[in-house]
């Protein structure tokens, strides 16, 4: 059975009161040397960035960092098994959804102070990093808000096509700063699905999008919403965002233009678009370093318009936080402010094209590079700078509101269920989630 959101809330308080919390190192050696733990998620590329960028804060300080590093579906679990365990790393990563439960359990640090003494240079961090990480007892993401942690990255989630493709079957390449209507898209789409190997069966197909992902793009710029500004109103129950979920299912079941559930369970859409088989796909700045190494030329535009509201798409982020039990909490928070504003840092976790550059000058400079790959690097920074969103549960206390709108969304996807019925339904169930998570956090603000 689920623990309810008004459980868990409960647990973090508990928490806070009754666990006496440690770091997991903040040992000195014999000749006095500082060690600190930095707990991360990534794979190899992402390891040897750290290692590269570590080794030379080792270098300058004195300070020894013993790295942590988990898959990135196994993280959460094993940092929750370490706070769990009296064992909190000194420094690591932290998402945006569990920032306020770590504040009000007495997990992260608040590094404000130490920020400003650091003389790191906000201003030239992308602002909706920096007040991801803001929390003022109430509103997270607030200019405000006392720092918890600084950000690792920001994560603009941007859309790409298969140049190639296009280009061989002779359609003009989508302008890289005027998005594509949801009709000129569909339009293209019906052109690129096709059987090219003459066997009777499709075998390429225009998109392949993923609902729990790429939904947001399409009722954002159809003027819908999750909830409302404050977050205390579910606002799925629209006909804005009906029209732009039933266009979702439609894609699929009216123009026919991604691939069938059979096709997917053969070879899913990820899969098919690495082969060179979808025309138009999401990409993000930690797929790059893999998507340049394709057989085929892509590119990235802004996100195809349902609406009136203008093209959109969801920035993420990742932070770097401090444990508010750190032995060494001066050396905690250099090593933050090194990894989230020193520019040589930065460079080698860009040079490994795993992320946007945090630097807005270092960034501006990178998307401008005449052999940058993709070439419209540019459009990652318009969503970083001017029209990404917060995922809609990324700062709420929880997310299984959220959640539960994709619960029971298949019959609305295989065309057995119109959107408007589906989310007639689901509203009241996700407003009942939302109203627990609020509760839970008024509970940990008050314990």
């Amino acid at each position: 059975m689920k623990r309810t959101r008004l459980a868990a809330g409960a647990l973090c308080v508990a928490m806070a009161g009754a666990l006496t919390l440690t770091a997991c190192s903040g040992d000195s050696g014999d000749d006095g040397t500082k060690t600190l733990t930095f707990m991360f998620r990534g794979g190899p590329d992402e390891k040897a960035a750290y290692e590269a960028a570590i080794d030379r804060y080792t270098e300058a300080t004195g300070v020894e960092v013993e790295m942590i590093v988990t898959d990135a579906d196994q993280y959460a679990t094993k940092l929750q098994a370490a706070v769990a365990g009296n064992n909190v790393p000194d420094v690591f990563y932290i998402e945006q959804a569990t920032l306020q439960s770590y504040v009000s359990s007495g997990i992260l640090m608040d590094i404000t102070d130490e920020v400003a003494e650091s003389g790191v240079d906000l201003d030239n961090i992308w602002q909706y990093g920096v007040d991801s990480y803001r929390f003022d007892g109430t509103v997270q993401g607030t200019p405000d808000g006392a720092l918890y942690g600084l950000p690792k990255d920001v994560g603009p989630f941007s859309f790409g096509y298969n140049k190639t493709m296009l280009e061989e079957a002779g359609i003009e390449l989508p302008d890289p700063d005027e998005p594509l209507t949801w009709e000129e898209f569909v339009e293209i789409c019906k052109t690129l699905t096709t059987d090219t190997d003459g066997d009777g069966a499709v075998d390429q197909w225009g998109t392949g999008l993923n609902v729990q992902w790429n939904l947001q793009s399409m009722v954002w710029s159809n003027g819908g919403d999750w909830t409302n500004a404050d977050h205390t109103q579910v606002t799925v129950d629209t006909p804005e965002f009906a029209e732009a979920l039933q266009k979702f299912a439609d894609l699929t079941n009216v123009d026919q233009v991604t691939p069938s559930a059979s096709d997917a369970a053969t070879l899913d859409t990820y899969q098919r678009w690495m082969a060179g088989e979808i025309g138009f796909f999401p990409v993000g700045p930690w797929d790059v370093s893999v998507y340049n190494d394709l057989d085929f030329e892509y590119d990235l535009i802004p996100w195809p318009t349902v609406g009136d509201a203008g093209s959109a798409t969801w920035l993420g982020s990742l932070g770097i936080g401090v444990s508010a039990m750190t032995e060494h909490p001066q050396e905690a928070v250099n090593l933050v402010t090194y990894l989230s504003a020193d520019a040589e840092a930065q460079q080698t976790l860009v040079d490994a094209n795993i992320q946007v550059p945090n630097l807005i000058d270092v960034a501006e400079e990178w998307a401008a590079a005449e052999d940058a790959e993709p070439a419209n690097r540019q459009e990652f920074l318009d969503i970083a700078q001017d029209y990404g969103r917060a995922m809609p549960a990324a700062f709420t206390y929880g997310a299984e509101w959220y959640d539960e709108l994709w619960t029971n969304i298949q019959p609305v996807l295989d065309g057995e269920q119109t959107a408007e019925d589906y989310l007639a339904e689901t509203q009241p169930k996700m407003q009942a989630l939302l109203d627990e998570s609020l509760a839970n956090a008024e509970m940990a603000a008050g314990g």
